[in-house]
């Protein structure tokens, strides 16, 4: 398999990462963002692992995951000031 910039790949030694997008080749190795959300270089030697895959079947990671801030009310305790004893 020719491996290009924008390719949809699947990983056959490593089926749990899922499908990744190629973003960057360079002569060594190519660099792989997979659905895991992990961004991953494969060595140019090991590029007969990688197989095509359905476009289709490749979700991104959005680049911010909105965050939902939640405020737990705690109750305050008293300090109970207690007489000194001589």
């Amino acid at each position: 398999m020719i491996i290009k910039r924008g390719n949809i790949v699947s990983h056959a030694g490593a089926i749990e990462w899922g499908v990744g997008k190629v973003v960057e080749v360079a002569a060594l190795k190519a660099t792989i963002q997979f659905s895991d959300g992990i961004i991953r270089k494969i060595a140019s030697s090991h590029y007969t692992i990688l197989e095509p895959a359905d476009p289709a079947s490749f979700v991104p990671i959005p680049d911010s995951i909105p965050v939902v801030k939640v405020r737990v009310a705690t109750k305050r305790v008293k300090k109970v000031k207690l007489p000194e004893v001589h």
